[in-house]
């Protein structure tokens, strides 16, 4: 990660940010992310030199609990343990966690509803802000950034892109081995495109994204599952999410599922060539947020609420999330335009507008359909 030339932005960011009022009382806020180290190290070397420098007597206290959803896991069981203990006050005043464990948190709680109550909640327009597979947790998040995946093709080799599914079946068939995505091992690119499928091709996929979960829903797949076993005669399984880019980048395959951020933080690095594109093609595929979210027993709601405020301004969503990191914002995109540098912008919007994104940026199915269709391809696909 560039963490010099992050601590430089946020520099620049707090400089041009409002003081508050130099009589402030010190106080320390403490922020716990789930992630991978470049998630701390963001809030550390990004987002805490411009709160601090916004709020003059605050310090803000980083807490890192580790990647994947073992480490949203280990924030469920930190607040858990103290609502448990019966403490009147939770040594945790924001949290980033990933969408899987909104809703407990939110059944169990254990949340501030507080989106509401700060200006950029009403920037939010996707879906994933009210809807955390299944849950409903409207107004107790909000979306840091918003991953997502889609195709990525070398416009050489593939000058018209499929638009659809029934597109890339047909160019499949025209061109075998020469479109690439991991089944469902070694990353979750792989994991969308299976869901994306299922989608597409069998039931109503607002059921498996909101539910009610009903147990008689997989026997619509079937069919799905019998020509996605035969679509993939015609494809090359590819090792993982890096997997897929490196047989792009080599040449081995023409087109693969990909996650966006990771392949433009490959064309940014000289990985792939630059002429690489992507396509989201319809009826769309998932991606997925990270969150901030607020227990409902802080004792520093108010610098809470400032501070993800702060954190979903259009200025930090341009200048972190989308500047440094190559996500999509939490925030809608149209909002956060006019803070970048237009070359910035298109490059990672031109492929996939905002528009796209609202369209076709779909979420992964709540938690018992998830680990059905999972255990559904290893009976009917993979053998």
């Amino acid at each position: 990660m560039r963490l010099t030339a992050l601590s430089a932005v946020a520099g620049l960011l707090a400089a041009a940010l409002p003081l508050a009022s130099t009589t402030a009382s010190a106080e320390e806020l403490t922020v716990i992310t789930a992630g991978d180290q470049n998630m701390v190290d963001y809030v550390n070397n990004f987002l805490a030199p411009a709160f601090e420098k916004q709020n003059p007597g605050t310090t803000v206290r980083v807490v890192g609990t580790g990647p994947g959803d073992a480490g949203s896991q280990k924030i469920v069981e930190r607040l858990d343990a103290q609502k448990k203990a019966g403490k009147d006050v939770y040594d945790v005043d924001v949290a980033v966690i990933h969408e899987k464990v909104a809703g407990k948190l939110v059944q169990d709680g254990l949340l501030d509803k507080y989106r509401g109550n700060i200006d950029t909640g009403k920037l939010v327009t996707r879906g994933n802000a009210r809807l955390a597979l299944g849950a409903d947790v409207d107004g107790y998040v909000m979306p840091m950034f918003n991953s997502q995946t889609a195709i990525a093709y070398n416009p050489d080799l593939v000058p018209n892109p499929p638009k659809t599914f029934d597109e890339l079946v047909a160019w499949t068939e025209k061109n075998p081995k020469q479109f690439g995505y991991n089944g469902i091992k070694g990353g979750a690119s792989g994991v969308s495109f299976v869901i994306s499928w299922i989608y597409n091709y069998a039931g109503d996929a607002k059921v498996l994204q909101e539910g009610p979960y009903d147990a008689n829903e997989k026997a619509k797949w079937d069919d799905a599952f019998a020509k996605l076993k035969a679509f993939n005669k015609n494809v090359a399984l590819t090792p993982g999410n890096a997997g897929t880019l490196d047989m792009l980048s080599r040449g081995e395959i023409a087109m693969g599922a990909v996650w966006v951020d990771m392949f433009y933080s490959w064309k940014a690095n000289g990985q792939l060539p630059p002429t690489m594109k992507l396509v989201l093609p319809a009826p769309g595929m998932p991606g997925q947020p990270m969150h901030y979210v607020i227990p409902g027993k802080t004792a520093h709601k108010a610098l809470a609420e400032k501070f993800v405020a702060l954190a979903t301004s259009p200025e930090v969503q341009a200048n972190g999330i989308v500047k440094q990191f190559n996500w999509y914002p939490g925030i809608d995109a149209k909002y956060v335009q006019d803070k970048l540098d237009p070359a910035i912008w298109q490059k990672l919007f031109t492929d996939i507008s905002p528009d796209d994104l609202a369209k076709y940026g779909k979420s992964f199915p709540i938690g018992p359909y998830y680990a059905d269709l999972l255990e559904a391809y290893e009976k009917k696909v993979a053998e």
